[in-house]
């Protein structure tokens, strides 16, 4: 790895310069585990004094096996797909963290990257790269902001089942969330949210709708 630049930018403040001397004398002979946590703990205190307060300006390594799938997430990835991601991270490494919450005694759930989470999982060479960890940036939000959260990621990505983004749809409806938070949020037209109501099939989708004078002919039309 090419430290120059760091080298002589860290030449301007010495105190530094034996601070960090002196962190690598102190992890050197610690175990793996030992060190993770440790190198950890160090990044949480840096995130402290950071004066960026995004996610990714922390990022852990946790154990693969307490990193959870949620139950929510409609992308699918088609196994060609999949081959070529497994082809990145097989040569370029973990490029991006994988997003995930923080459900407390150590698990994580998935907010964001679970095919990366997979290939981790799935191939054995990667796993062992990775000593069994996985890069995680946390956020910490409701159950509805990180429904909310998935579904714009994978729309920025261009990727989602339109069966399960209604599914979706009607979950943050029943939650609350009124067409104008659901466009807000995910990036829909309000033309998009009442398609994906329609396929969901239940009148309830439409409980926070704000109706229009054309709402009697749409009911007589699709729930008589």
């Amino acid at each position: 790895m090419n430290t120059k630049y760091d080298s002589d930018y860290m030449e301007s403040y010495p105190e530094l310069e034996n601070c960090i001397s002196q962190l690598r004398q102190i992890l050197k002979p610690m175990k793996l585990e030992e060190k993770v946590k440790a190198l950890n703990g160090i990044r949480r205190a840096l995130s402290e004094m950071s004066p960026f307060s995004d996610p990714v300006d922390l990022v852990q390594w946790v154990p693969a096996k307490n990193v959870l799938a949620n139950d929510y997430n409609p992308n699918k990835v088609a196994p060609s797909e999949m081959e070529l991601l497994y082809t990145s991270i097989r040569l370029d490494g973990f490029t991006q963290p994988i997003v995930a919450y923080h459900l407390g005694t150590h698990q994580y759930e998935i907010t964001d990257g679970f095919h990366r989470n997979r290939i981790s999982r799935e191939h054995r060479e990667i796993e062992e790269k990775m000593h069994g960890y996985l890069p995680l940036s946390v956020i910490y939000k409701p159950l509805d902001e990180r429904i909310g959260s998935t579904i714009r990621h994978n729309r920025a990505r261009g990727t989602h089942q339109i069966r399960s983004i209604s599914e979706i749809v009607l979950t943050l409806t029943k939650m609350g969330w009124n067409d104008e938070k659901i466009s807000r949020n995910l990036g829909m037209e309000q033309d998009e949210i009442i398609r994906l109501k329609q396929i969901s099939g239940l009148k309830e989708a439409f409980q926070n709708h704000t109706f229009t004078k054309s709402w009697t002919e749409f009911e007589r039309k699709y729930y008589k």
